[in-house]
């Protein structure tokens, strides 16, 4: 297995009976990391959290999920509004520089499950790690967020709350690596083509990625790319409309 970073740290909080909160979005990146956690902290100290993603999320992510974390206990998170109910909201997607959704649909809802897991769970003492599987080598922001440290926003109220990169040094090869290692098959999408797995349109996905899905979820692609008309306003990095995109496979 490839280097596990800030080791010494999480040790010494997983002997102190944190509660490990594994961010789940049944990505390769959240099962390598899921594996890893798994391998340091006893199963009892780990709670999986995944952001549930209404109409927009690939079919089976949370089978996928509950099938690679058996014993583990698993919370879904929802957010009051859906993805296309806050794009309608905003009369725009949202973008790399821009990322609503993130904050909205996934952050803000995992960690009010977390805060409600705590309450009911005093023994850990309101000690958690947030454990998430962003890479250095996925963009130039995610190369240069810190490994480890204090989330001093959360750590309120009797809390005492790190984030953790377990697989930040990783590459992709080290993950599916992993994965095979722990007897496991990445999620269905990988073997169809995708790259990387999030929303099936991710605002962060490449044109590749996003023809790909089209292929794969065409009743999914007509609703975006039909917004997208509505809006005069394209998610694609490359700025492009869907249709083109699709149009150039």
């Amino acid at each position: 297995m490839a280097a596990v970073s800030n080791l010494h740290a999480v040790e010494d909080l997983a002997r102190r009976g944190a509660l490990f909160v594994v961010s789940h979005s049944a990505g390769k990146d959240s099962q390598a990391m899921a594996l890893v956690v798994q391998s340091i902290v006893p199963a009892d100290q780990i709670l999986v959290v995944h952001a549930v993603l209404p109409e927009v999320e690939w079919d089976g992510v949370v089978e996928h999920i509950e099938a690679t974390m058996t014993g583990i206990p698993i919370v879904l998170a929802y957010a009051a509004k859906t993805f296309f109910e806050m794009v309608d909201h905003r009369q725009m997607f949202p973008s790399p520089k821009n990322r609503q959704c993130t904050s909205d649909l996934k952050r803000g809802p995992i960690e009010r499950e977390v805060r409600r897991y705590l309450k009911a769970n005093p023994r850990f003492g309101g000690l958690v790690v947030m454990c998430m599987g962003m890479r250095a080598l996925e963009s130039t922001g995610r190369a240069k967020l810190e490994t480890f440290q204090l989330n001093r926003q959360n750590s309120v109220a009797g809390r005492e709350w790190y984030d953790w990169l377990p697989i930040h040094a990783w590459t992709a090869d080290d993950v599916f690596a992993a994965i095979a290692a722990a007897g496991q098959k990445p999620h269905w999408a990988y073997q169809a083509g995708m790259t990387r797995l999030s929303c099936c349109f991710c605002i962060m996905s490449s044109d590749a990625d996003l023809r790909t899905a089209a292929r794969l979820n065409p009743a999914l692609f007509e609703r975006y790319a039909s917004k997208e008309e509505e809006l005069g306003f394209t998610l694609s990095m490359s700025r492009r409309p869907l249709r083109d995109i699709a149009r150039a496979a």
